[in-house]
């Protein structure tokens, strides 16, 4: 068990394997834990660190900081202290935009992004009034939503088990991170796309009804070289609804 203070915060990752280092970042409430099956593929010829980000996980839950740009400013401080030498950053959901503001602010530090099914500006486009009613119930009733919005994540015929553990990763995570939700709601840095300088690949579940497609294709667009690739069958959590096609797509797009 590791642990890596940044910005004053403890936070946990796991560390695997030896070559071109991969930061994977999980998406909202969940923890590295979703990324185990391109950790046991991706070691033997890379070294892969996992991170728990602030309030997730096993890393510490201050009472401040859940903002993109707070938790992208712990992820450079986690580059920092491990002397990471410029890493591909691989970000699920939301932290495909920790990926994309690392890149804006340290383009030095960082190899590579590789936004996942990623939460970018599609919150924005008038989908205010939904975040508002998804805040409240997770305020009346955490456990209850949670369970009812985490199945949307997968694609039809997901396993149950898996289902189950991401609701208890999420419902193990401080209630704090649903700052980010609100955070996001106004997050478009589509004006500042055009400045990204490091190679960027984006990797999308085909079936992902939580972020669509258009929004990576119009990302993508707006990013100089970016590229695209759609992971058949997978939705918004594609490396672990299709986690071997995902692991090739992966391959493919480090390459």
């Amino acid at each position: 068990m590791a642990y890596a203070t940044a910005n004053g915060i403890r936070l946990h990752y796991e560390d695997h394997g030896t070559g071109r280092p991969l930061v994977f970042l999980h998406g909202w409430g969940t923890s590295g834990r979703v990324w185990d099956a391109q950790a046991a593929d991706l070691m033997t010829d890379h070294r892969v660190l996992t991170l728990d980000w602030r309030g997730c996980g096993r890393s510490d839950r201050p009472a401040t900081g859940y903002t993109i740009a707070d938790v992208t400013r712990d992820v450079l401080a986690f580059i920092d202290v491990l002397a990471l030498d410029q890493p591909v950053l691989i970000g699920s959901s939301i932290a495909g935009a920790f990926t994309i503001e690392a890149a804006l602010a340290a383009p030095e530090k960082v190899g590579a992004i590789v936004p996942v099914d990623a939460g970018v500006h599609h919150f924005s486009q008038g989908m205010r009034e939904q975040m508002d009613k998804l805040l409240a119930n997770l305020r009346a009733d955490r456990a209850g939503t949670l369970a009812d919005f985490v199945p949307h994540w997968y694609r039809p015929g997901a396993s149950a088990a898996m289902i189950d553990w991401t609701v208890r990763q999420l419902l193990d995570s401080t209630f704090l991170i649903d700052r980010l939700i609100t955070d996001q709601a106004g997050y478009d840095p589509r004006g500042r796309l055009g400045q990204v300088r490091v190679p960027t690949h984006f990797l999308h579940g085909e079936l992902d009804t939580e972020v669509p497609l258009r929004i990576p294709q119009e990302c993508a667009s707006l990013i100089p070289g970016a590229r695209l690739t759609v992971v058949e069958g997978a939705g918004h959590m594609s490396q672990q609804d299709q986690a071997e096609r995902f692991n090739r797509a992966l391959r493919a797009a480090l390459g």
